[in-house]
């Protein structure tokens, strides 16, 4: 969907992984005048094939998702729709996570902390064609785009099916219910979990797990 003149409702996209985080957004979203959540999504691949069908102006999208993070879907999403606004909604707040957000095109960024009422705000101004980031992490970035090194993510090495293995490992699951749900045996999640830590430089599973959710693998 596009807007097609300047009185036609915001067409909003929200994309979390957490049903009852993404039902709150949208919530709070459409009681707003001229504002309309069009569709969900609960991973990064399904914010991008949504985005690709429907258009939306604005996407509210989560830093950590399944598979694919929210970083390369805003990335991804852009490439094929550049005219969309993506605002960052997360619980991440550290200077790289900012940075690589704004990087990738995104033009809002607001603390999961926040009130509603800034997610509102973020969406207004991105509209306007500004830059948002929370009042609570302003101060360490000047001109709404934080100024710190460039530093690639071990997690960048990973292949598609090792990050699948690796998301599903912080969750909890066992290699016989990550097999089952990959058609993959046990022993080739073993395999690939043995590759894991070998490329990550870590020796067993809570060294594996623990070191996921420092890199944004998992909720902050």
């Amino acid at each position: 969907m596009t807007r097609t003149s300047p009185f036609s409702p915001v067409n909003i996209l929200v994309v979390d992984d957490h049903g009852i985080v993404r039902d709150g957004i949208s919530a709070l979203l459409v009681r707003q005048d001229g504002l309309d959540v069009v569709a969900l999504a609960a991973t990064g691949e399904q914010a991008v094939l949504t985005a690709e069908r429907l258009k939306p102006d604005v996407i509210v999208m989560d830093l950590v998702l399944p598979i694919l993070n929210g970083i390369d879907a805003t990335m991804r999403i852009l490439t094929l729709l550049p005219q969309t606004k993506i605002i960052i909604l997360s619980g991440c707040s550290t200077s790289e996570h900012i940075y690589h957000a704004f990087r990738a095109g995104a033009r809002g960024y607001v603390s999961k902390d926040a009130a509603g009422s800034e997610l509102v705000c973020a969406v207004r101004t991105v509209l306007c064609g500004k830059q948002y980031l929370s009042p609570t992490l302003a101060a360490a970035f000047a001109n709404g785009c934080p100024n710190v090194p460039i530093t690639k993510s071990p997690l960048q090495s990973l292949s598609r099916r090792e990050r699948e293995v690796l998301h599903r490992t912080v969750e909890g699951y066992s290699s016989a219910q990550i097999a089952l749900q990959l058609s993959l045996s046990p022993k080739t999640i073993d395999t690939y979990r043995s590759r894991l830590m070998l490329k990550l430089g870590v020796s067993n599973r809570s060294t594996l797990i623990h070191f996921a959710i420092q890199h944004a693998m998992a909720p902050c």
